[in-house]
């Protein structure tokens, strides 16, 4: 199989296709199968079969390298999109529904229209869809989207400085718990372990395997452990590095794991 990563968006989620006899460098745009329909893509890299597991069993294929046409039709349906968004606000608005409209998508054959909306209730849009369907005259698929997937959707800048995990190399959305913060020593200050969402930092959970592997064998902040043969209180615990700073006899002392057993 001659597989390749391929995204729909700049700095977005990288998808998988078998290019089959294809030879395809960097950075050329493609058109790939998926199972909405046709889509419009660029290949980022090339894949090893071994570093994608069992995902090889469901891997659609890439149908060409895009042509002048392809790209043509590409620009003409980003084009469609914006439009089609105003469209959907203004009938929204006429309609007295409560939506907020994000993006949008439409498969690159013109099979299918999805747009992205935020509401805080649920929606009766059926109406608006069929005002929208008599304009473009293809499937129309409404999604209405939680926090996450609007943040997902939108993308943005995390607190930590780089583009959001969920819009860029996130495949799933994993459920985050308040323990997952915990078991990093974070703050509980909901600026601190927040995501641009309002809802817990993706990055909690798939860091979680981590730091609880690095956490064996240390102690919890407030313990009182001996150091040298005397009593000693924990100040502070270094999980990555695998240190803590203990107070002992009014003098703070630094401790690596591998060194305890000499302390």
């Amino acid at each position: 199989m001659n597989i390749y990563g391929v995204v729909y968006k700049d700095e977005g989620k990288v998808y998988y296709f078998n290019g089959k006899n294809l030879r395809i460098p960097n950075n050329v745009t493609v058109v790939v199968d998926t199972n909405r329909g046709e889509q419009f893509g660029k290949v980022v890299k090339k894949v090893k079969l071994e570093d994608i597991g069992d995902m090889k069993e469901d891997l659609k294929e890439i149908k060409r390298i895009a042509t002048r046409k392809d790209y043509d039709q590409y620009l003409k349906n980003n084009k469609d999109i914006e439009e089609a968004l105003k469209y959907a606000q203004k009938f929204s608005d006429e309609l007295g529904l409560n939506m907020r409209f994000i993006n949008g998508d439409i498969t690159f054959d013109r099979k299918q229209l999805q747009l992205n909306f935020y509401a805080d209730d649920r929606v009766d849009f059926r109406e608006l869809a069929r005002k929208l369907a008599g304009i473009y005259h293809t499937r129309i698929e409404l999604r209405q989207v939680g926090a996450r997937d609007k943040a997902c959707i939108a993308g943005g800048i995390g607190v930590c400085g780089k583009a959001l995990c969920c819009s860029t190399f996130l495949n799933r959305m994993d459920s985050v718990t308040i323990n997952m913060a915990k078991d990093q020593n974070l703050s509980l200050n909901p600026t601190k372990i927040n995501g641009c969402c309002g809802r817990l930092l993706c990055c909690l959970a798939y860091e979680e395997d981590t730091y609880v592997e690095c956490s064996k064998g240390l102690p919890l902040v407030g313990d009182k452990i001996s150091y040298q043969g005397k009593l000693g209180e924990v100040l502070s615990v270094d999980i990555l590095n695998r240190k803590y700073r203990i107070l002992v006899d009014e003098e703070v002392k630094e401790v690596t794991v591998k060194d305890e057993k000499n302390t």
